[in-house]
């Protein structure tokens, strides 16, 4: 079966509106790594000399490539990347093997059964 990963960088009070807008779209798990650290367009401000930087998660969903653009969508609104800036980002990237998946596989075939 071919699967896509999702890799959402967000605000940490987003994290668990991102994760259950890719439950709700059909991921059937996530991997979430807080405190993470990035730079956008313009770099973070600072307080007498210390960065002031909000905290970040990284959210990954590894999902069946046919469900993978709608819960991308879903993220995108839970998070508001397009209407709030800063706010994070969501990309999917293609994965050409995966293991581990036994217990989740009749839940992710059902989903792409039901798509077709």
């Amino acid at each position: 079966m071919r699967m896509k990963l999702i890799v959402a960088l967000v605000s940490g009070n987003k994290t668990e509106a991102v994760v259950e807008a890719g439950r709700s779209g059909g991921a059937t798990g996530a991997t979430i790594i807080t405190s993470v650290r990035g730079e956008g367009l313009l770099p973070e401000r600072t307080f007498f000399g210390l960065r002031v930087e909000a905290q970040r998660d990284l959210v990954m969903f590894l999902v069946a490539d046919i469900r993978a653009r709608y819960i991308l969508e879903r993220i995108r609104d839970a998070a508001g990347f397009d209407t709030q800036g800063g706010s994070g980002i969501a990309f999917q990237i293609d994965v050409e093997d995966s293991v581990g998946l036994v217990t989740q596989m009749a839940a992710i075939r059902e989903e792409v059964e039901q798509e077709i």
